[in-house]
């Protein structure tokens, strides 16, 4: 089964910090049957944000964690234009991306953060996904730059 859905991308993100922001991305992943416990699941990932944030230059955010309620490695897309605050010292993130990877899935888990963050460093991918019109345009950007 593929990462990202078109039912995993949220083009206008209208949260107003972190956790609002990952709640909404969690939520797609509940309704996808990809995460059986929302709470559980949002606890995991804000436990990985206290170690360290992840907010990365240029406007990206990667909250991720592995969690016992992940039946699947997933990845949500969350466009904000007003952007987060997701602690990275250039200002707040416009593109999100959330990784949710089952608790034995530490390779599936890594093997993506470290793809996406490769991509991430292409002005042009982060430009596609600016520009992006509908959400299956995100996931065929997202299908060819990062499910290699």
């Amino acid at each position: 089964m593929s990462l990202i859905t078109e039912k995993q991308v949220v083009l206008d993100l209208r949260a107003t910090d972190r956790t609002d922001a990952t709640r909404t991305l969690g939520e797609t992943l509940v309704a996808e049957g990809r995460v059986t416990d929302l709470e559980g699941f949002l606890d995991d990932v804000r436990k990985r944000e206290e170690q360290m944030a992840t907010g990365l230059p240029g406007g990206i955010g990667i909250p991720h964690c592995r969690s016992t309620h992940v039946t699947e490695p997933s990845l949500v897309f969350g466009r904000s234009r007003e952007g987060i605050d997701w602690g990275s010292e250039d200002g707040p993130a416009t593109l999100i991306f959330l990784i949710a990877a089952p608790e034995g899935g530490g390779e599936d888990h890594l093997k993506i953060l470290a793809m996406l963050a490769r991509k991430l460093m292409r002005a042009e991918f982060k430009e596609s996904l600016r520009n992006a019109v509908t959400p299956a345009e995100v996931v065929q950007i997202v299908r060819s730059e990062v499910e290699q």
